[in-house]
């Protein structure tokens, strides 16, 4: 039902590039694509991002940001974001989109937001890493 997931957050260098690779490994049969609400458009992921990233085992090295469209958005069943403002801001792009758009920490215990932790220390990246992850987790028990 849902092959096709895109995950969006704000500049696609930090968190949705990382979700999409854990995704990626605990979905191998979908397609998963990132892209930004204010991509930073052809950046690679942070290097703190990167650095955890592989950590686990993922592979994020070809990764490059893109700006969100209606476009990207048509071409997803499901769109995983990273809070409700996120969401709402989809539905600002293409409204017809707010139905399959959802937050990637809906399964969690009170459905926490996954804060940016661009520019900010390595504990917020290892944070944040850990709420991916355990979002990812909840999300590929239900797809």
């Amino acid at each position: 039902m849902f092959d096709r997931i895109l995950v969006v957050c704000v500049g696609n260098i930090c968190r949705s590039p990382v979700a999409e690779a854990m995704l990626r490994q605990a979905l191998p049969g979908k397609r998963l694509s990132s892209a930004g609400l204010g991509a930073l458009v052809g950046q690679g992921v942070d290097p703190t991002a990167r650095e955890l990233a592989e950590a686990d085992g993922l592979d994020v090295s070809a990764h490059a940001a893109r700006q969100l469209n209606r476009e990207i958005l048509a071409d997803a069943d499901l769109v995983l974001v990273m809070s409700p403002g996120q969401r709402r801001a989809i539905g600002d792009i293409a409204p017809e989109a707010m139905g399959k758009t959802m937050t990637l920490g809906k399964w969690l215990p009170g459905e926490p937001d996954i804060p940016d932790p661009y520019r900010k220390s390595r504990e917020a990246f290892e944070h944040v890493h850990e709420l991916l992850s355990a979002a990812v987790g909840a999300w590929a028990k239900r797809l």
